[in-house]
């Protein structure tokens, strides 16, 4: 067994980031990122370079490139340059659920806008134009549905971990 300078169990945290990245592959997310962004996660200080990712998952820097591309334009990690380097290092957010859900509205928001003109132009009383409306009318719940939740999570998160 390898431990690190906490006693950490290196196989064990190796274990967990394999576990951890195949439960967001079962929910959605691809291979590398989800790998990229539990390794973030389990380490103590949120942040990694490319060659310290490629080493902990065996894995080549391209590789983290597309995964760490994916990961920020999810709005889940952070690109941030080492002060008098070139190089990179990858931060995962400290309230990344937080940041990843909210930047779903906007998503959410383009939907609301097409399905709209789906109804105006299929037609409210057609039968395709209702399930569309029906889809809109779901999304518009869940769009004020984050909203709030976002909301109550801020006063919640505040609560537990205090003001960042």
């Amino acid at each position: 067994m390898t431990t690190d300078a906490v006693g950490r169990d290196h196989e064990a945290v190796s274990q967990f980031v394999e576990s951890f990245a195949a439960q967001l592959v079962e929910a959605g997310m691809q291979r590398m990122p989800a790998r990229i962004f539990a390794a973030l996660l389990s380490s103590d200080s949120g942040t990694l370079t490319s060659a310290e990712l490629g080493e902990q998952l065996q894995v080549s820097p391209a590789a983290v490139s597309g995964g760490v591309r994916y990961l920020a334009q999810q709005h889940m990690v952070a690109r941030e340059r080492e002060p008098g380097s070139r190089r990179e290092r990858y931060r995962v957010h400290s309230n990344q659920w937080y940041e990843a859900l909210t930047n779903r509205e906007a998503v959410i928001k383009r939907w609301e806008h097409a399905l709209r003109e789906g109804v105006n132009s299929l037609g409210p009383q057609t039968p395709a134009g209702r399930r569309m409306a029906e889809t809109l009318a779901f999304f518009e719940f869940v769009d004020g549905e984050i909203a709030q939740m976002m909301e109550r999570w801020r006063v919640r998160r505040e609560e537990l971990f205090g003001a960042d």
